[in-house]
Formats: structure tokens, sequence, C-alpha cells
């Protein structure tokens, strides 16, 4: 070690320390100019605006904008249209489109056309989440009536807290959106592992929802989206206060570009009415209504999502700390007690569990974009005719020489392969004392909100006005610390300039110095000093929070026992009595076919085997022009069609394909379709085990006589009658 390397590595450092603060400064400065524009985003794509929300009957602060494709993108206007929708959670939008590589820029790379719902910061005074699903089915509808040519329905995106939104749209107008992909959106809030994510027990610590009314209150009926993002950054400690600005200063010469742009979406914050966000707390987060079917709106209806029709995919990460499979997920075998029941409710559903993004990074990372969104866009039309069900997408590299290769846009290839709810299950869901102890905190949560409401309401409303609400607004540290680093500070002034003299005489430490090995084993100290602290904070909090609402006087006090029970029984008489209706459907249908239907029939017979769809197999149908049966019709003929045909299957397979191979020996050309079903089931590799056999005994049927043996080919189980299959 030699006076030199110091030396050296001090000149460095104090380059390095007058760069920092003017990218603080010019951070500052980007957030003066987001919030003083008129429609602030950070959208990296031109638009057009299409229909202005606060024009609207209930109008609202939400705006309707068609993405225009940058030069060179040509866009297929008889494409499925997509629909991005961004979570007003805290921040502004565009974060599903903040550079090529996003939700947005892969939609429109595939040709599809593409549509944005943001907001402006300030809501419209009094507007309500029921306010916001009325514009959004607005804007779905305005969507379809541009694409006539179309024969399918738009596919809507909601990340993060849009992605419920649009899920309980779509359980109140079934008939509007195509399919709905929900990305790391926690519909199931309650789940989750011990350990996992601490964020669920943060209502309970609160004592509910009070807090939420008061800081509304507080802000003259507005409630600051800052305090959202505070709750989002304390969760992780070593990040927020030192990794994330030390990862800029250690890498001063290459990191600002990437942290601006960043920081621009993080800084600018969004605000909510005080009747949107106790929606939001009350129904969703405390009081977790979605998953229990028991949110109400103010016409009296429920919303239930065993009600929805359109396809949901579901795509979360283990890296997210605000969202993890668990809340993402856990809502599935809780509304459907059984895969028979998920089935008999014509539902269609879709996940996929990243390993490690982040919660930002679901929407944002170029990787997540490149990989999952853009197969995810290309595979929409499989997805919204795949037969009802639970499917994992399985996204894999494309085999090198696969003869599809030509057709498949991007390096990978989707396969979605059938699951069950032990699945989901096996993802750490809560257990009956888990869920015991929520449901206790969302009844203490709505004594103490009406104990608020009633008695303390009245004289905080009557202290607060616009102007001293304004002032707390301006003042919160999150905004202050962009304020106070901006050219508004005259100290701050004169940094741009010693920044273009250091930039222009810059002199880095070499990468051998030893004091950067003693500044980084510093750095590692005080991140796992941090990260210490947050395991001791979480495990508190944790410990405490099961502590207390598992007390069991207190649930005893509460009445919990009960009520989750009567809730069970009235779900288990509403479940019985929809899957007879269901049986008695499929009863009168079973003998009725026509030359399309059982064509279809004999393919899914193949198909159902495999117990996954594959992107190519996908492919190979599209492009058969023999199969008459599913030459281009629309493509709700097509789903309509494969659910249909796949619910007779499992109901009764045998006497569906006695019915199905006796329709096809009477139209003929049985040699002709048996080759084209051959060329779809082959498309993702040869044909083996049960398929192979399947194959061979569907040949037997339109060809020859029947086998005297019985079928090594058996029936799935009974999806509605709880019919075992034929014993061997």
């Amino acid at each position: 070690m030699s006076w030199e390397a110091l030396a050296e590595y001090l000149v460095d450092t104090l380059q390095r320390n007058v760069l920092m603060l003017d990218v603080l400064r010019r951070r500052g400065n980007n957030y003066l100019e987001y919030i003083n524009s008129d429609v602030p985003h950070v959208l990296g794509f031109a638009f057009e605006p299409v229909l202005d929300g606060r024009t609207l009957p209930r109008p609202v602060n939400y705006g309707l904008e068609r993405i225009l494709p940058p030069e060179g993108v040509l866009i297929d206007e008889t494409a499925r249209p997509f629909i991005v929708v961004d979570p007003r959670a805290g921040h502004g939008p565009g974060i599903g489109g903040m550079k090529s590589d996003s939700e947005i820029g892969v939609t429109l790379a595939a040709g599809h056309p593409c549509y944005f719902v943001g907001f402006l910061p300030n809501p419209v005074k009094g507007q309500t989440i029921e306010d916001v699903g009325c514009a959004q089915a607005t804007f779905i509808e305005a969507v379809a009536k541009r694409h006539p040519a179309y024969a399918g329905k738009p596919c809507v995106i909601g990340n993060c807290q849009a992605g419920w939104a649009i899920l309980g749209l779509a359980a109140i107008r079934r008939d509007l959106p195509g399919p709905v992909m929900a990305v790391g959106t926690p519909l199931s809030y309650w789940n989750g592992r011990d350990g996992l994510n601490t964020m669920r027990y943060i209502g309970g610590m609160l004592g509910g929802t009070w807090l939420v009314s008061l800081a509304s209150d507080v802000g003259d009926g507005i409630f600051d989206g800052a305090f959202l993002v505070q709750s989002f950054e304390n969760l992780n400690p070593a990040n927020t206060f030192w990794t994330k600005l030390y990862n800029v200063w250690s890498k001063i010469d290459t990191e600002p570009k990437r942290f601006l742009s960043f920081e621009k979406w993080w800084g600018g914050h969004a605000l909510l009415s005080r009747e949107e966000i106790e929606f939001i707390a009350e129904e969703l987060f405390v009081g977790n209504k979605l998953t229990t079917g028991s949110v109400r709106l103010s016409t009296g209806e429920v919303v239930n999502l065993q009600r929805v029709r359109s396809p949901i995919v579901v795509f979360c990460s283990w890296g997210d700390n605000i969202c993890p499979p668990p809340q993402a997920l856990g809502w599935i075998p809780e509304i459907y007690a059984t895969e028979d029941d998920l089935i008999a409710h014509d539902q269609t559903i879709v996940y996929c569990v990243h390993p490690e993004a982040g919660h930002l990074g679901v929407f944002v990372s170029s990787a997540v974009a490149r990989k999952e969104h853009s197969e995810f866009t290309e595979n929409m039309d499989l997805i919204d005719v795949l037969p009802p069900g639970l499917w994992e997408a399985v996204i894999m590299p494309l085999p090198p020489g696969d003869e599809h290769r030509d057709s498949i846009f991007g390096q990978y290839v989707a396969r979605f392969e059938a699951r069950t709810l032990d699945d989901i299950r096996a993802l750490g869901l809560n257990s009956v004392e888990e869920d015991r102890r929520f449901a206790t905190v969302a009844r203490l949560g709505e004594i103490n909100a009406q104990l608020y409401k009633s008695w303390i309401r009245p004289f905080v409303q009557a202290t607060a006005n616009p102007s001293a609400a304004e002032w707390m607004r301006q003042l919160h540290p999150l905004r202050l610390q962009f304020e106070l680093l901006s050219d508004n500070n005259p100290l701050m002034r004169g940094v741009g300039v010693w920044a273009e003299l250091v930039a222009a005489n810059r002199r880095h430490a070499c990468a051998d110095n030893p004091f950067l090995a003693w500044q980084a084993a510093v750095s590692s100290t005080i991140e796992t000093s941090l990260e210490l602290f947050r395991v001791v904070r979480d495990t508190a909090i944790e410990g405490t929070f099961k502590a207390f609402y598992g007390w069991p006087p207190l649930q005893a006090v509460l009445d919990i026992d009960e009520a989750m029970a009567a809730r069970r029984r009235q779900e288990g008489v509403q479940r019985e009595t929809y899957c007879e209706a269901c049986r008695a459907r499929l009863r009168r249908q079973i003998m009725e076919t026509t030359p399309e239907a059982a064509a279809l029939r004999a393919l899914l017979f193949i198909l159902a085997a495999e117990k996954a769809a594959d992107e190519r197999t996908c492919i190979a149908l599209r492009n058969l022009s023999r199969l008459r049966a599913l030459h281009k019709p629309p493509i709700g003929e097509i789903k309509r069609l494969v659910r249909e045909q796949d619910a007779l299957l499992r109901f009764d397979m045998e006497n569906a394909m006695a019915t199905a191979a006796a329709g096809l020996r009477e139209v003929g050309s049985t040699r002709t379709l048996l080759d084209d079903i051959r060329s779809v089931v082959t498309a993702a590799g040869p044909l083996e085990g049960e398929t192979l056999m399947r194959f061979e005994r569907l040949q037997r049927m339109l060809i020859g006589a029947e086998s005297p043996e019985k079928s090594t080919a058996r029936s799935e189980p009974a999806a509605l009658t709880g019919r075992a299959p034929d014993a061997e």
C-alpha cells in the first residue's frame, strides 16, 4: 500500500462525490419537470389520445391512448389489440412502456395494436373505484370498436393494482374483455409463507384501516400516494438507504442514465381520493373480500371472481417482496375447492412464476420482456382457446433447427402444462390458523374504522383545509429529497458547472487499487447490517402479529370461527347446485355433434393425453388448410367449440368418442383427417406413450373395427360426475 495509491483513490472519490451530487441535482430537476408537466408520464413511446375519462358521465382522472409504433415497426390492424393498464399505487403512469423492451414494446414488435390506460396525478373530486371501473369498461369497448376486423376481444394487461381492478371488472362485465393478464397483482392479500413478506402484516400492526382514513381526512379528502411508496421502500432498507445510491456512486461514469430514468418514475407520486383508498384498504387488503367473493358495489352487485369467463394469466415472481406467488395465486384454491369445480365454472387460468425478478422487474426488466412478456403476447390466441383448467406456462429456449423457427417470434417457445390445485398449495399458502388470525384483523379493523368514522372523523374534517393539506404533501420526506437537491435550491446551482469541470478532467483509480477493495468491503458490511436489521424487524413484526391476533380469547369475542364456518357452508351449497346444472346440460349435449365438432373432439382426445398445449402445435393447427373444421373460423367460435368438446370428453369420454367416430365415418375422408391430426399432434415431437395409444385407438375407430380388447386409453377423471375411469 503506497501514498500514491491513497492519493489516486482520494482524487477519484472526490470527483465521484461531485458527479454524484450532480446526478442528484439532475434527479431533482427531472422531478420538477415531471410534476409541472400537463400530463406527467414516463412512456418511451409516442401516443395519441383516444378518450379522456374526465369527459365521461362518471368523470375520472384516467385516459385512453393509442400507442404509435416506432419507425420501421408495422402493425397488423386485424390482429388482437392489447391494452396495458398501469398501476395507480403511489406512482405515476408509464412503467409498462418505459423502453423498447417492455410490455408495450414487445406487443408492438409482434405487430399488435397497442393501447395504454394512464392517469393524471390528481383524482377527480370524490371519484370511486366503481367510477374507474366504468371508465375502463368504456375504454375496452372503444378499443374493440376501433378494430372491427378482429373477431375476438382485446387482451387487457393489468400491472399490480390494475390487475385486480381489471379482474373485478371482468367479473361484472363478463362479455367485455378477452384474456386478462395480472402482473405482480396481490389478489389474495392474506396469503404468504412465514418470513416471506411482512407487508401483509402491516394492516394488523396498525389496527386496521383507520390510519388510512385519518391520512385522507388530514389531506382534505386526498390520500397521498407517497405514503404507499414509503411503505414499499421500508420493505428493503438496505436497498433504499444504501445499495441503490452506492451502486450509482461506485459506477458514476456508467450508471446515472439508468438511475435517472427509473427515479423519474419512482419520484412521480400520484394521489388517490379518500373513497378510493378506503375501498382498497377495507375491501381488498385488510378485508381480503375479493378472494371471498364478498366485495359489494353500490348497486348491490357482488364481485365474484368465479364469474370471470375470460382466460386469466397470472405472472408473478419469487423475487417479489410486495406480491410473492402465494399472494398472486393463493386465491385459486380458495374459491375453487377442486379442479372439477374450476372446470365446471368454465375457467381457464394460466400462471407463470419467475424465480428471481423483483416486483418492478416483472413490469420493467428487459430480460423479462424479451422472454415472458414476448411469449405471452405471441401465444395469447392459444391461451384464449385453452380448455378450462389450471395451466402453467413453461417457457423454453427454441431448439436449434426447429421446423417452426420461421413462425415463432423471438428465441423461446411456450408450453402450457396442466396443473392441479395442489401445485398451487405447494407454493406455501395459509394454514387454517393463519386464516383465522387475518380474519381477526379484518373484524377488529372494521370495529376500529367505525369508531374512527363515528367519533374522530368529524373533528379532523372540521380542521382540515386545502392549503394545509398541500403543504403537508410538499413537506413529505420523499418529495422533499427531490426538491432540496434541485436547482430550486440556490446552493445547488453551481454543482452543474463543477460536474462539467470534473468530467473534463476525470481521473479514475486503477482497478487494482487496494482502497477500492476496502471500499467494497465497507459497503458490504453496511448492506449486511441493514439486511440484518430488516430480518430482526420483520421477525418481530411477524411474531407480534401471530401472538396477538392468534390469541384465542380475542378470536372468541369476535366470533371468528362461526363466521368462517358459515361462509364455507354457503359456498358448498352454491358449488353443488352449479355443478348439477352443468351435469344436466352435458347429458343433453353428449349425443349431439356436427362434423366440425367431431373432428375437434377427435383432436382433443389425442392432445388430452399430453396434459399440455405446445406453441408449435398451435402453429401447425393454424397452418392446416385441409382440416375444414378448423379452417380460419372466428376465434370466438374456436373457443366455444374447444370448451364444449373438452367438457364432453371429460364428462363421458367413451360415449363422446363413439358419437364423434360415427359422425366422422359418415362424412368420409377419414384417412385425410387422420393425416391432418397426425401433423398437428406431432408438431412438438413424435408420438409416444399414452398419446400414441390414443392416436392408434382413434385410427381403429375411424378406419377399422374397434379392437375387442379394452382400450389402454382411459378417460381422465370425470370432471363433472366424479365417476372413476373403467377398471383395467
